[in-house]
């Protein structure tokens, strides 16, 4: 098995939320954390990421970086986010070949699965049928991370593996309505709401769908978990089991933000996949679990946003 002491560890978008779990996890490791910012190295350059790997000469890579949004940010812009998806994780498995590299995690996303999966969604649920319309080509990006990362693993022996987290939540999240996940977007609207002395704040659809969470500190004490622990062809789900609708989260997010009005359901709004919550008995089995109490997770996440919009007033 691969041991992180004393190695170089690349973190590919080191600069994201889950680039700087890693890195904050990585620190209690002696070893030699890479980075290198975006205006100096186009991930989607191929020959770029050669020529860097060629000199930086990693022993390990965690491929975080990615173009994310949420619901409305994949609708609106499909070919950003198949074409740049793509083309990094692309690039950067090649040249983690090319390179000699020893260990890669790639992350992908549990919306590679199929909208009408069966609830735990077990890992061999993947191809098995239609995606989420509204996020597809996110999904099919990833689904060929993890297709790439067994054909190479396949031919050319190479120890690559695929962990695909649940939806994750924490400090340096997207807090931009735009572009936004559910829960900062949560967050934000509440916050507003609050600061406007609002009697309302709205959520997207009914508010009936169940959604799973999890805390990017424990995302990433996953991802180090698997690095050392894990090298198999199938891809592992990273979660923590437990799913919440999406009314309740909001109830908790109020709560948490100290908002008093009510939450008003926008029904024009899409709800997306009724369900998604990940079957995590192949990293129990494995000997890791998530920790990060959901509530108390929130609450953290709530104080890093008031201390960041402080900052930016």
């Amino acid at each position: 098995m691969f041991e992180i002491a004393d190695k170089r560890i690349w973190v590919c978008g080191h600069n994201g939320m889950v680039g700087r779990a890693v890195i904050r996890a990585l620190h209690e490791y002696n070893c030699d954390i890479l980075t290198v910012e975006r205006q100096e190295l186009d991930l989607t350059r191929q020959q770029n990421v050669e020529d860097w790997m060629e000199k930086a000469k990693p022993d390990a890579v965690i491929i975080c970086a990615a173009k994310v949004g949420g619901v409305l940010a994949n609708d609106t812009f499909p070919a950003d986010f198949i074409y740049q998806n793509m083309s990094i994780e692309t690039n950067i498995i090649h040249a983690s070949y090319l390179c000699n590299v020893t260990k890669l995690i790639f992350l992908g996303s549990s919306c590679i699965y199929p909208k009408l999966a069966d609830q735990p969604i077990k890992e061999e649920a993947l191809l098995s049928g239609d995606l989420e319309q509204t996020n597809q080509w996110y999904a099919i990006a990833k689904i060929a991370g993890i297709k790439l990362c067994q054909a190479y693993r396949k031919q050319h022996g190479c120890d690559f593996i695929s962990v695909m987290p649940t939806n994750l939540y924490g400090p340096h999240d997207n807090f931009d309505l735009d572009t936004s996940h559910v829960i900062p977007a949560l967050i934000r609207k509440a916050h507003e709401a609050k600061s406007n002395e609002a009697s309302t704040m709205t959520i997207w659809g009914s508010g009936k769908p169940f959604r799973e969470f999890m805390h990017v500190d424990d995302c990433a004490s996953g991802i180090l978990f698997l690095l050392e622990h894990y090298s198999d062809y199938l891809h592992v789900n990273l979660g923590t089991g437990k799913d919440i609708t999406i009314y309740d989260l909001a109830l908790n997010i109020k709560q948490a933000v100290g908002f008093h009005g009510d939450i008003v359901c926008d029904l024009s709004k899409p709800d997306g996949t009724f369900r998604k919550c990940l079957d995590v008995s192949l990293l129990n089995n494995l000997g890791w679990q998530s920790k990060i109490n959901f509530k108390d997770g929130l609450r953290e996440t709530v104080n890093w946003f008031n201390k960041y919009m402080a900052e930016q007033s």
